[in-house]
């Protein structure tokens, strides 16, 4: 995935100073995974791409399924892949940081594979590799935009603008790049999915997550009641905690995460505690 307008309109937030001891958790091994693919693609760079790049024409005809995932650690070259691991380390640290690492693997994940499929719908006859973490990034910056909609980010390292308005006009630039065609349009499409998956996700995630928990919680809470007629191990969660949730989620589905209170969020926080 080349480094298109978008990825060279560098983002960059105030806190700068971030110490480098703050990359851990799955950041941390994201970067280490692009950086070894990287060095690697210098000395097996043509079996690597074929491989691991992502051929539309490969994964629907050949079954190269796993490309749907592989693509996200190569990179074109140094800019493109410093772009990116920067971006990482700045936005991906904060959302890892909030969400916690099951969270953030989880929106990893879905954003990357979600924006390849987009790719395949979008040039399902493709057989240029398409490479690169941009899709991620372009997921990240749009969660954060949700979460932290006025927080000021630099463009060009110079001009302050809202996270939202950012994310806004990285958006608008992908969308009129695809409408040009050619390889650079592959790209796009890619940045647009990885874009469209992470709103998705940041807008339904949770309450989707919940639910699932939920359901292993109630699970969990029968086959505790059947071994252990006398011990229930989920005591905690009471019915009236569960209904409290089910209106949260309600609320979450309906008007977003933003519109919470923190009397809400510590009940969630607490009923996510129970949990694990």
């Amino acid at each position: 995935m080349g480094s298109d307008a978008a990825v060279e309109i560098l983002t960059m937030f105030e806190d700068l100073h971030r110490p480098l001891s703050n990359i851990r958790g799955a950041v941390r091994w994201i970067l280490i995974t692009c950086t070894m693919m990287f060095f690697f693609q210098h000395i097996w760079g043509g079996w690597i791409l074929d491989h691991l790049g992502l051929t539309p024409v490969l994964v629907l005809h050949n079954h190269y399924y796993w490309q749907l995932f592989t693509y996200q650690f190569l990179h074109a070259g140094i800019f493109h892949w410093l772009f990116n691991m920067f971006i990482l380390w700045m936005i991906g640290g904060m959302l890892e940081s909030q969400w916690g690492t099951p969270y953030f693997v989880r929106f990893f994940l879905i954003t990357g594979v979600g924006a390849a499929l987009c790719v395949l719908l979008f040039a399902p006859h493709g057989v240029i590799p398409i490479i690169g973490l941009s899709a991620s990034v372009f997921a990240m910056l749009v969660a954060f935009a949700m979460l932290y909609p006025h927080s000021v980010m630099y463009l060009y390292f110079v001009i302050p603008v809202k996270a939202w308005h950012a994310a806004a006009l990285f958006a608008v630039i992908e969308f009129f790049a695809a409408l040009n065609g050619g390889n650079a349009a592959v790209s796009s499409v890619a940045h647009l999915g990885g874009m469209l998956f992470g709103y998705l996700y940041i807008r339904f995630g949770s309450a989707i997550d919940y639910r699932i928990g939920r359901l292993f919680n109630v699970v969990a809470f029968k086959s505790a009641s059947q071994a252990h007629k006398s011990h229930v191990t989920l005591h905690e969660v009471s019915d009236d905690l569960v209904s409290e949730v089910d209106r949260i989620l309600d609320k979450v589905s309906r008007k977003g995460a933003e519109s919470l209170t923190s009397k809400e969020k510590d009940i969630m926080s607490r009923y996510t505690r129970m949990r694990h």
